[in-house]
């Protein structure tokens, strides 16, 4: 709820603050006293436009600065957290208008936008008076009021999961239809290009062994020339070197008769022998093997090119294309189920349309059923406000698809006076009007998420027996939320649980304007002058207490 209001530099007031309470908080005072301007400022917390106008003569800003108790709200804390703002069981709202146009919001002390504050307070505040666009000046909210009246919120959050769940699976099926004909091109380029991989058999490091192939089959007559001349100069011809090598080391055997110092010579000469005996016999074999294969050649070269190919178009590596290959046979697979798909989708929808019919029909049965209720029922309670000769009724208007909200969109239609057909109430209804079928509504359908309601002009063009129903009604309302209400009414003011004196006072050639909140003594004398009393006396006061004793009493 409301707990403290301040407000500074906003047209005729200066500086005012004020904590108001749980229940029946009512706002009396001269007229002109500034109590229109209290409202002006929680309109400003609203959201609603706030020019240099606004600010009081020879200030340069305005600011309008609010407390909120929202203990157990988990949804406003949910919203300050996503928001970024720290937040607990007090909320702290300000905005500051500005003559240089640099006007601010803030929101627990933390910058905030305009539209931040207005989808919060929206949560916390609403107004029902002259100037407002409020709950039933908004078209779309009629149905809400309807499915409250009528208990089926449950019913309608089952509709919209549904419609929200077929909306999706809807989407999904035409995803999918749209991209029949590109899916069918993707399948047969995948399949082409996965059987095209496949087909080439690779492995790894394989383009890696046909270079080192291809490099030895290119020059196997100069491998053979060498690797042959290299064995004739060790093994072969004339004066083969092993044959010198082994000379020499007949010669260091017979040394090593005479002088044993010379024994790593010969083992060293005989060790060297033994490993180019091995070189000569390797090379000859090496000779040996060598063959000129062209068609071997051709054969690598075509390999090559195959792999070269594939490379170019899927992957630098043998190991990418590879990779590709087994992205596109995934893909390929997907696209190959997708008629499968299709199918338990098509199915899949055609269950839920089922379903959202029979839970819309049920759904606009019901609304239809509960409209003849409230129009009777609201009726009633406004012929009781003075509104004697006013009609209501719900015109449907059915879709052609159906919304989160159901198969039809509602309006409410009014007629204030006898012989007038009920038009559009967004259209026609007063101030005072709207606040009055507003009572009423809340008089009905008690439950609301918003904890603060101010009503403006609620007793306009009523008196008497009337003016006291009026109060009776709100009392009633303000047993469950949070009531601010303005009126001039000493029937209405009798019901406070907290009363409040807009006074406007003139100091020096200023004016300025001041609330007090009354005491019992303070309430009998206010009520004693809005009862008409020029001057006020024993007898006023009297009256007075009467009313206030006779509200108390019920």
């Amino acid at each position: 709820m409301l707990s403290d209001l301040t407000v500074k530099n906003l047209a005729i007031i200066d500086t005012l603050q004020v904590s108001f309470g749980a229940g029946l908080n009512i706002l009396s005072g001269e007229t002109g006293a500034g109590k229109s301007i209290i409202i002006d400022a929680v309109n400003l917390l609203l959201g609603s436009r706030g020019g240099s106008d606004l600010i009081r003569t020879g200030m340069d800003e305005a600011t309008v600065e609010a407390m909120f108790d929202i203990a157990g709200r988990d949804d406003l804390r949910a919203l300050l957290a996503d928001k970024g703002i720290d937040g607990d069981d007090e909320l702290l709202v300000k905005r500051v208008i500005s003559r240089s146009g640099k006007n601010r919001v803030f929101i627990n002390g933390s910058l905030a936008t305009i539209g931040l504050l207005a989808e919060i307070s929206s949560r916390l505040v609403n107004i029902y008076g002259q100037h407002e666009s409020q709950t039933l000046l908004r078209v779309d909210n009629h149905l809400e009021l309807l499915d409250g009246f009528a208990g089926l919120r449950d019913l309608r959050s089952s509709f919209g999961q549904l419609h929200r769940t077929h909306r999706t699976v809807s989407e999904e099926l035409r995803h999918l239809e749209e991209g029949e004909r590109d899916a069918l091109r993707r399948l047969d380029l995948l399949a082409y290009q996965v059987d095209e991989i496949g087909s080439a058999a690779l492995t790894p490091g394989e383009d890696e062994q046909l270079e080192q192939e291809k490099n030895l089959l290119s020059h196997g007559e100069k491998l053979l020339s060498c690797t042959e001349g290299a064995y004739e100069t060790l093994y072969g011809g004339e004066r083969p070197l092993l044959g010198t090598l082994r000379t020499v080391e007949t010669a260091v055997t017979e040394a090593c008769r005479y002088d044993g110092s010379l024994r790593p010579l010969l083992d060293a000469l005989s060790s060297a022998y033994l490993q180019l005996e091995d070189t000569a016999l390797s090379l000859r074999d090496y000779a040996g093997r060598i063959e000129s294969d062209p068609a071997r050649i051709q054969a690598v070269d075509d390999r090559l090119e195959v792999i070269r190919r594939l490379k170019k178009k899927y992957g630098s590596t043998i190991g990418e294309v590879l990779a590709a290959h087994g992205e596109m046979a995934s893909e390929l697979q997907q696209l190959q189920n997708r008629e499968h798909d299709r199918g338990e989708l098509e199915t899949r929808r055609d269950g839920l349309e089922r379903e959202l019919r029979s839970l819309g029909e049920e759904l606009s049965g019901r609304r239809r059923e509960a409209a003849a209720r409230l129009q009777a029922a609201l009726e009633r309670e406004l012929h009781q406000l003075a509104m004697t000769h006013a009609r209501i009724s719900v015109r449907f208007d059915t879709l052609d698809q159906p919304r989160e909200s159901g198969y039809e969109r509602v309006e409410f239609l009014f007629s204030p006076n006898p012989g007038e057909e009920p038009k559009p109430l967004a259209k026609i209804a007063s101030g005072g009007e709207l606040s009055r079928i507003m009572l009423a509504l809340k008089q009905l359908h008690p439950e609301s998420d918003v904890p603060t309601l101010v009503f403006d002009e609620v007793d306009t063009g009523i008196g008497g027996a009337t003016s006291a129903l009026v109060g009776k009604k709100l009392q009633t309302v303000a047993a469950r939320q949070q009531v601010l209400c303005i009126t001039h009414l000493p029937q209405v003011a009798a019901h406070a649980d907290h009363h409040y004196r807009v006074e406007k006072l003139v100091q020096g050639e200023r004016t300025r304007t001041a609330i007090v909140c009354l005491d019992e003594a303070g309430r009998v004398e206010e009520i004693a002058r809005m009862l008409g009393a020029l001057v006020i006396t024993d007898k006023s006061r009297e009256h007075a207490r009467e009313l206030i004793q006779h509200a108390a009493a019920g």
